[in-house]
């Protein structure tokens, strides 16, 4: 919480003067500052709109794996020969998961 330290402190005998209304006053602002926890398990569920992509198809030419290419066994990524990094049991392995 922000605090301005240029603003007059209060002294005891001025706390015990402060009104019923104001001591309730203060008291919802610090209910109200509080942090509601599951508006936060809500949003997982939140459907943004324009969002629905069910009728969308994905329209990528997929090559086959070339001769200078590999599959990493750790990563089971594609990658070309520059990248490999060793070979563990005969399986190439990137430099990524090295």
């Amino acid at each position: 919480m922000a605090t301005d330290y240029d603003t007059p402190r209060k002294t005891d005998d001025d706390v015990d003067n402060d009104s019923i209304e104001e001591l309730k006053a203060r008291r919802s602002d610090k209910v109200t500052s509080s942090v509601d926890i599951e508006d936060f398990d809500g949003a997982e569920s939140l459907e943004l709109p324009g969002a629905d992509l069910s009728n969308e198809e994905l329209a990528v030419r997929v090559l086959p794996k070339q001769a200078d290419e590999f599959t990493c066994m750790s990563c089971f990524l594609v990658h070309h020969r520059s990248q490999l990094a060793r070979e563990k049991n005969g399986q190439p392995i990137c430099r990524d998961c090295d």
